[in-house]
C-alpha cells in the first residue's frame, strides 16, 4: 500500500536538518566554552553550565572595562560631561585645567584644554615659562575627541639648588592665566 501522506515523506528531512542544528549549537558552544579563562576540557560541565559560566565572564569582562575606562579618564584628567548632544560631544567647550607636579628642581606640568583653544593657551603658557627663565626638557600633547592633553617637562635652577621661588612664581601665574582663560 502506497503512502500518499505529505508529512511522511518530509520527516526525515526535519530529523536531518534537527540533528545538524544541534550538532551546530553544540560545537558552537564548546567552542564558547573553549575560550572561557580557566577552561578544564577533562572536566564535564552540562550546556546550561557552560553558558551561564560565559554569561558571568562576559559580565565581568564588561564590569573590568567600564572600570579601566573611568581610571583612564581620571588618570588624564578627564571629566564627562553630563549634558551632551546626540553624538556625545559636550554642548560647551571645556574650560582649560592646569596641573603642576614639583620634584626638586624640575617641574611637570600637565594642561588639558579644548582644541579650539589649544593653541593659544600652549604658546601663552611657553612665554609665561621662557619669562621665568625655566629652560624646557620637553613638551608633548595628545588629543583625545575634542580635548587636548598638553605636558610640559622642565627645570628651575639646578639639581644642587632647586629655585622653590621660581616655581612658586611659576605655579602663580599659570594658575592665574589659566582661570583667566575659563573665565572668558
Amino acid at each position: 500500500m502506497e503512502n500518499n501522506n505529505p508529512n511522511d515523506s518530509s520527516r526525515p528531512d526535519r530529523k536531518l536538518i534537527e540533528r545538524d542544528r544541534r550538532t551546530r549549537m553544540k560545537a558552537l558552544c564548546s567552542e564558547l566554552h573553549a575560550l572561557l579563562p580557566h577552561h578544564k576540557p577533562r572536566e564535564p560541565t552540562t550546556l546550561p553550565e557552560q553558558l551561564q559560566e560565559a554569561a558571568k565572564y562576559i559580565k565581568k569582562l564588561q564590569t573590568d572595562l567600564e572600570r579601566m575606562k573611568q581610571k583612564k579618564d581620571s588618570l588624564m584628567g578627564v571629566e564627562r560631561w553630563k549634558n551632551t548632544t546626540t553624538s556625545g560631544r559636550s554642548n560647551e567647550p571645556k574650560s582649560p585645567e592646569i596641573q603642576i607636579h614639583e620634584m626638586g628642581s624640575s617641574l611637570v606640568i600637565g594642561l588639558t584644554t579644548d582644541t579650539n583653544s589649544s593653541r593659544f593657551i600652549f604658546n601663552h603658557t611657553i612665554r609665561i615659562l621662557h619669562e621665568e627663565g625655566a629652560e624646557i626638557a620637553s613638551a608633548s600633547f595628545s588629543v583625545v575627541d575634542d580635548t587636548v592633553f598638553h605636558t610640559i617637562h622642565l627645570t628651575i635652577g639646578d639639581e644642587s639648588a632647586p629655585d622653590y621661588e621660581a616655581a612658586s612664581r611659576i605655579s602663580e601665574r599659570l594658575n592665574k592665566f589659566v582661570d583667566a582663560a575659563a573665565d572668558a
